[in-house]
C-alpha cells in the first residue's frame, strides 16, 4: 500500500523521537521513501547521522540553508510528499500549527504544504489534558489534520496517563489509512464501541456483557476503506483496532463528552452499549454490609448520545447509525427506536441468551432504514462490519454527489 509513496517525516523534540528510527525502517520495508526533517530540539534525542543512515538520504534541519533555499527548498519539500507526518508532535509544535507560526524549517514546511498532514502527539499527561492543548487539538482536527494517539501508559517523566506517542505499528496503520485510495478517503467517521461502566463505589460498577468486538470490527473495516476513524471505546474485552484515533472512556458521560469533542464528522456509528442509568450519587468509599441490610441505590438517567446527535440542528453527521440489541420483537422494537432517536439507520440484533450473540463471534442483524427492514444472514462480526462499511461508503458517496 505504501510502495512508491514519499513520506515527509518531521521529528519533533520529545523523548518519543527515538521511535521514529524504527518508524523510518518499517516505512521503507513497505516500499515508502522517507525524507526526514529534524527540529533543533529533536537533535537532543536522535542524531542527524542516525536518522540519515536509516533514511538513506539527507536530513533537513535549517530553514536558512543557502544551498537548499537557493531553489526555495522548503516549498519543494512541502509539496513533493504524499503525506507529511509529524512524530512526535509536541505541545509546542501543535500550538505553532494552530497559530500559523513559521519560525523554523518544520513549522514553515507545515505552513507551506498543500499535502495531507498526520500528527502523532506525545507529551506529559498534564500537558495533554491542559485546556490549551485540547483547544489546539480541536482546531487541528477542524483544519483537516489527521491524528493518531496518544496512548495511555507510563511516561519517561514517571507519570502515568494519556500522552505516550502511539506505537510504530499504529502509526503505520494510520499512514496507510490516510493514503488509502478507498471510497471513504477524506471522510471522517466516528465509531463508539464497548460497554460503559457506571460506578457504584470505588470497587463496584454497573455494566453489561458487550465485548466491543462488533464496534472494533466496524472501525477496522472503515479504516480499510480509507476513512479517518475516531474510535471512542468503553472498557472493552477486545483490543482496539490499529489506524484509528483512539479515545478511551469509562462512563456514559465521558463517552458523551468524547463524542462532542470528535464532531464534526461525516458519519457516526454508535455501536457502544451505553448504560441507560447510573447511580445518582456514587460513593467515594466501598459500601459495607451493615445490620441495617442492603444499601439503597438511587439511579439517574444517563445522556442519550444517539438521540442527541441525531437531533442536532447544527453539525449533525450526514449519516447517523444506531444499534439496537433486543431480546424479543426485534424488528418492532428497533423500528420504534429509530423513530424515537431520529437516526438514519438502526442495526438491530437479537441478543436473547439462546442466540449466543452477546459476547460471541457472530452476529445476525437486521438493517432498519427508510427502505424498511433488511435481514442479513448470520455472519462473523468481521463480515457484518465489512458489509456495513460498504453500505456507509455507498450512502456517503450518494450524499456527497448530490
Amino acid at each position: 500500500m505504501l510502495a512508491s509513496k514519499n513520506i515527509l517525516l518531521i521529528i519533533g523534540g520529545g523523548i518519543a523521537a527515538y521511535k521514529t528510527l524504527d518508524l523510518i525502517r518499517r516505512l521503507q520495508d513497505r516500499g515508502a521513501s522517507v525524507t526526514p526533517v529534524l527540529t533543533k530540539a529533536s537533535e537532543e534525542f536522535v542524531t542527524p547521522l542516525s536518522v540519515s543512515a536509516l533514511a538513506g538520504r539527507k536530513v533537513y534541519r535549517d530553514l536558512f540553508d543557502l544551498t537548499d533555499e537557493a531553489e526555495m527548498g522548503h516549498i519543494q519539500l512541502s509539496r513533493s510528499a504524499d503525506l507529511v507526518v509529524v512524530a512526535p508532535a509536541t505541545a509546542d509544535m501543535m500550538a505553532k500549527m494552530v497559530s500559523g507560526l513559521a519560525n523554523d524549517l518544520a513549522s514553515t514546511l507545515l505552513m507551506a504544504t498543500d499535502t495531507p498532514v498526520l500528527i502523532a502527539p506525545a507529551m506529559n499527561v498534564r500537558m495533554w489534558h491542559h485546556p490549551a492543548t485540547q483547544r489546539n487539538l480541536a482546531q487541528l482536527k477542524a483544519d483537516g489534520i489527521s491524528v493518531v494517539g496518544p496512548d495511555e501508559g507510563g511516561m519517561a517523566c514517571g507519570e502515568y496517563g494519556l500522552g505516550r506517542m502511539s506505537e510504530v505499528p499504529d502509526i503505520i496503520a494510520a499512514i496507510e489509512a490516510r493514503l488509502s485510495d478507498g471510497p471513504l478517503k477524506g471522510k471522517r467517521v466516528l465509531v463508539t464501541s464497548g460497554p460503559t461502566h457506571e460506578p457504584i463505589d470505588p470497587v463496584r460498577y454497573i455494566a453489561n456483557r458487550s465485548s466491543g468486538a462488533q464496534g472494533t470490527a466496524i472501525a477496522r473495516a472503515l479504516v480499510a476503506l480509507g476513512a479517518d476513524v475516531v474510535f471512542v471505546s468503553g472498557p472493552a474485552d477486545v483490543p482496539p483496532p490499529e489506524g484509528v484515533e483512539l479515545v478511551r472512556v469509562e462512563t456514559a458521560q465521558q463517552m458523551s463528552d468524547a463524542v462532542d469533542a470528535a464532531l464534526p464528522v461525516d458519519a457516526g456509528v454508535f455501536a457502544a452499549a451505553v448504560a441507560d442509568w447510573r447511580v445518582a450519587s456514587a460513593s467515594d468509599r466501598k459500601l459495607k454490609k451493615t445490620r441495617d441490610g442492603m444499601p439503597t441505590l438511587e439511579f439517574a438517567e444517563n445522556p442519550d448520545i444517539l438521540a442527541r446527535v441525531s437531533k442536532m440542528t447544527k453539525g449533525r453527521p450526514g449519516l447517523v447509525v444506531g444499534f439496537a440489541a433486543e431480546t424479543d420483537d426485534v424488528v418492532e422494537h428497533a423500528t420504534a427506536k429509530r423513530a424515537r432517536k431520529s437516526c438514519d439507520w438502526i442495526v438491530a440484533n437479537d441478543v436473547s441468551p439462546a442466540t449466543g450473540i452477546m459476547g460471541g463471534s457472530e452476529n445476525a442483524v437486521i438493517l432498519i432504514s427508510d427502505d424498511g427492514a433488511e435481514e442479513w444472514p448470520r455472519l462473523g462480526k468481521a463480515e457484518v462490519a465489512t458489509r456495513l462499511a460498504a453500505r456507509i461508503a455507498d450512502a456517503l458517496g450518494t450524499q456527497y454527489k448530490e
